[in-house]
């Protein structure tokens, strides 16, 4: 078994490196790396769009208006919009792809639900979502929890849990660990979403993450001008600078799963950045969405710059 886990996941990979044309970020609705750590991921309005070795691509596979995003070790789930002439029904409900984008397999809630906010645990086989509005399988509202690909649900109470739900994050190894951003703050659930303890003082968190230690999280907020990490345990957190957003945010933050140094950042004007010393310096590679002026022998002087510079 554990030899087919390990071919499963290198053929997941291999499928993402199977790139096409350079893209265009026209939206960015998520950020990862992915499981060997060699290319950051971007759902970007028509599909997926792929960073590495310096350069953009495409990912091979249908052009959806992907929403939700979330990779794991061995799998991506998504939810969205089909791409144009798609036979989906709109919206696409929970999907999920094994082969890097090519195909993808249905979970449920097709023409039903678009899960802008959705967490997919790394390791564990917990996908977090939060849902607007009542449905056939999700009778209320709110954050829920499956851990059989959709085929059961659970409601979250989320006792505790105050502010309107900016973002989503699940625990890399623990299922029934959550974190979730809201417009009062950082909020941390070991219960599967049942209860809630904030973490910190109440700020509009825009990004949140688990850092693949288990032992802490990484978030923004839409006005402060670092990237804070947060212990689990209620510790004081640490700020890591961020590259001059210039009245910019981050809406999204990945880390590289087989070297924790490497952080990418991803703002709301549909710059990336990526840092390959923890936060100490950042390059960028998206500017607008585009890597005009950015792509290699092109790149001006002062694109790779000291953080908060």
């Amino acid at each position: 078994m554990k030899y087919r886990i390990l071919f499963a996941t290198a053929a997941f990979v291999a499928a993402l490196s199977a790139a096409r044309a350079e893209p265009v970020l026209h939206h960015v609705h998520g950020l990862a790396f992915t499981p060997d750590g060699r290319t950051l991921v971007v759902p970007a309005h028509i599909g997926l769009a792929l960073y590495r070795d310096g350069r953009w691509t495409k990912a091979p596979g249908p052009e959806h208006d992907f929403m939700g995003f979330s990779m794991t070790k061995r799998a991506i789930y998504s939810s969205g919009h089909p791409a144009l002439h798609s036979p989906l029904k709109n919206p696409l409900g929970l999907v999920k792809s094994t082969d890097g984008g090519k195909s993808w397999q249905q979970l449920g809630l097709s023409g039903e639900s678009d899960f802008h906010l959705m967490a997919a645990s790394f390791g564990s086989n917990a996908v977090y979502v939060f849902n607007g509005e009542p449905n056939s399988r999700l009778r209320q509202s709110g954050l829920h929890v499956t851990q059989d690909d959709g085929k059961t649900w659970k409601d979250a109470a989320a006792s505790g849990l105050s502010g309107q739900i900016t973002s989503l994050a699940a625990h890399p190894a623990t299922a029934s660990t959550v974190a979730v951003g809201t417009s009062a703050g950082l909020h941390l659930s070991r219960d599967s979403g049942a209860s809630f303890k904030r973490l910190g003082v109440p700020a509009v968190v825009t990004a949140v993450t688990f850092d693949f230690d288990g032992k802490h999280l990484y978030f923004a907020t839409d006005a402060a001008d670092t990237l804070q990490r947060a212990a689990l345990d209620g510790a004081a957190s640490t700020g890591l600078s961020l590259p001059a957003l210039d009245r910019d945010f981050v809406l999204y933050v990945a880390q590289n799963p087989t070297n924790n140094g490497e952080l990418a950042i991803a703002t709301r004007r549909r710059d990336v950045y990526v840092s390959h010393d923890a936060g100490k310096t950042w390059q960028q590679v998206a500017r607008n969405g585009d890597d005009a002026g950015l792509a290699p022998g092109r790149r001006p002087p002062s694109q790779r710059q000291p953080a908060g510079k």
